[in-house]
């Protein structure tokens, strides 16, 4: 098959890690933005929708992790490939990818569409919340395609070294998004009175110009090609490989999230105070984590070429270099946050009450970010090796294993609350970091790579 010429960067150890790194980190730090004046914007509009989006988005969190099954494969296999300098089936990956990924969008935003209402019941979702996070999960959910889309537009800019695009687009969508939610919520359509609605038009709005722009951009730089006549004969090997690789993948995202829904099950029931608590305090240990998800990510790239080019030892120095580089950053932040949460939750709302329930969450964070920065350096490299079926097993042990029962223990039978329901996340996530940590300074992960150079 002829192959376009396709412009890309060469990506080994010697690659500055800033130069992939900096730019995930703005868009990483851009979405939070974009989450953040969604949260901030409206508990200036009203409390209690506050909480309904943060439910909404919880559910609808579950089914774009679906949407990671071919993306993450997308992100590994292109990375080994090109590190294996090997690009002769490169469009019938992108078409497949692009193609299996929107067809999966379509039918999971009819899912969320029309089984919106038994999803809220399933989350106990506070009665006086129940109207608003249904007319989120209608809009927003009725075009979660675009958002699967994306996922995979986005995997394969950045594994040929686009990851600028990335930071381009998030702020982009941010200005969209803040313009929409003013023009709604305080600004001259204010009088239609849509309120969370609007929000979501802005949501939907912002999510058709990203996957816009990040296909402009594919086509203008001649990465490759998308076309159905690519899959004519259909790549049934190249999609088991992928699948093999996506399906455990985006199955430890998978049984995470359905794991904070239990979580979120738990709280629900201590009272809406509790569950805005929650709201504010996943927003501001977002930042805790940007730092080292950005590292882990442009890791993730570099591990995925230098395994492909059989290079594993140089893969294996730059994974713990960047782990410790990203733990005393994650550590610091974490305390930050912990000390000035009563003066950055002013931002957010005027409420007092959640204060106290915020710094129980943040004080037990301190804890959590040293295993999460740990799962997702390691983890994400680990992926991008193709050793993908091990992370998934510890994850669902040690979630379901420990985090549920430490979080039930101690949040609802032992009535500590919702800081008791995040001491079972810090448990999970450290003793699966330390699992997970052994097994790479073991070397398991060598030699499942997908694609070599020689081979």
């Amino acid at each position: 098959m002829k192959q376009s010429k396709q412009r890309t960067m060469e990506i080994n150890e010697k690659t500055s890690m800033l130069l992939l790194a900096g730019p995930i980190f703005v868009e990483l730090l851009l979405n939070i933005l974009l989450n953040n004046v969604d949260t901030v914007m409206l508990s200036r509009y009203s409390e209690n929708s506050v909480g309904a989006v943060g439910n909404a988005n919880q559910m609808m969190f579950l089914f774009i992790i679906m949407f990671n099954v071919i993306a993450s494969a997308t992100g590994v296999v292109v990375a080994q490939y090109l590190g294996a300098k090997k690009t002769e089936n490169m469009n019938q990956i992108y078409t497949l990818s692009v193609v299996f990924n929107l067809t999966l969008g379509v039918v999971l935003s009819t899912v969320v569409f029309l089984f919106r209402d038994t999803f809220l019941r399933i989350l106990k979702v506070s009665p006086a919340q129940v109207e608003d996070a249904g007319i989120y999960m209608a809009i927003v959910g009725g075009f979660l395609f675009l958002q699967a889309g994306y996922n995979v537009m986005v995997q394969i800019l950045r594994c040929h070294g686009y990851t600028r695009v990335g930071m381009f687009i998030s702020l982009a969508v941010n200005l969209v998004n803040i313009v929409g939610n003013w023009l709604f919520l305080y600004g001259p359509l204010k009088y239609l009175n849509l309120g969370v609605a609007g929000v979501a038009i802005s949501t939907v709005t912002a999510r058709i110009l990203a996957l816009s722009v990040a296909m402009f951009i594919f086509f203008r730089y001649k990465i490759g090609k998308i076309s159905l006549r690519t899959l004519n004969p259909f790549p049934k090997q190249i999609l088991v490989k992928m699948l093999k690789i996506g399906v455990p993948s985006a199955g430890e995202n998978l049984a995470y999230s359905m794991y904070q829904l239990v979580l979120l099950s738990f709280i629900n029931p201590m009272g809406e105070l509790s569950a805005n608590a929650k709201v504010y305090s996943n927003t501001l240990m977002s930042f805790s984590v940007v730092f080292s998800n950005a590292l882990a990510q442009a890791t993730q790239i570099v591990t995925g070429h230098l395994v492909g080019a059989g290079r594993e030892d140089a893969a294996d120095k730059r994974v713990m270099k960047t782990l410790m580089t990203s733990l005393p950053v994650a550590i610091g932040i974490a305390t930050l946050n912990f000390l000035l949460c009563p003066w950055t939750l002013k931002i957010f709302t005027p409420n007092t009450a959640v204060v106290p329930l915020v710094q129980k969450v943040l004080a037990v964070g301190i804890v959590l970010e040293i295993g999460r920065t740990t799962n997702l350096v390691v983890i994400g490299s680990m992926k991008a090796a193709g050793d993908v079926l091990f992370p998934v097993l510890m994850g669902l042990l040690c979630m379901w294993g420990c985090g549920v029962t430490v979080g039930y223990t101690f949040g609802v039978a032992l009535s500590f609350g919702i800081g008791g329901v995040f001491m079972g996340t810090a448990a999970d996530e450290c003793i699966r970091g330390i699992i997970m940590l052994v097994r790479w300074r073991l070397g398991k992960w060598k030699g499942k790579a997908i694609v070599r150079r020689n081979a």
